[in-house]
């Protein structure tokens, strides 16, 4: 009897260890977070620069969500390929997240979801930090500025 209930005893310590190790590693995975880079590297300022004039401003659908809810189109002005950059929401900004926009292909015009159509600078401009940085004067960054649920300052 007593070999029975050592063998049994040790199942039982062995399921315990098992199911503790099991409750720690799902309680880590419950805390951690989707990563989403702080800034989106977009390339060379130049390179951009020109496609922007011909094509009209680009669109980066989704940044830093899995709903795809935080579209940014980004624009630049000018003849500087370092200055003239700017960030927009691809919604107008008159009109909420809720009425997204299409850009006629190959110019700055975009359709919302009224069937109007906006110039790129009637756009909604970022509220959570989103900006065009440039860097080492020759590649062009977005900073995705603040994320739901970020907790930082």
């Amino acid at each position: 009897m007593a070999p029975v209930a050592a063998g049994l005893g040790f199942f039982t310590v062995l399921g315990l260890v098992m199911w503790g190790i099991a409750s720690l590693m799902a309680g880590e995975q419950a805390q951690t977070t989707t990563f989403t880079p702080d800034r989106l590297q977009i390339g060379s300022i130049t390179r951009w620069a020109e496609s922007i004039d011909t094509d009209g401003p680009v669109l980066f659908p989704g940044l830093g969500t899995t709903s795809g809810e935080r579209t940014l189109v980004l624009d630049h002005n000018g003849t500087n390929v370092e200055k003239g950059w700017v960030v927009y929401y691809a919604y107008p900004a008159d009109r909420g997240p809720e009425c997204a926009v299409e850009q006629v292909e190959g110019t700055d015009d975009f359709v919302d979801c009224e069937g109007r159509t906006l110039d790129v600078s009637e756009l909604s401009p970022p509220t959570n930090g989103e900006y065009p940085i440039v860097e080492d004067r020759k590649t062009i960054f977005i900073d995705l500025g603040e994320r739901p649920g970020d907790t930082t300052p």
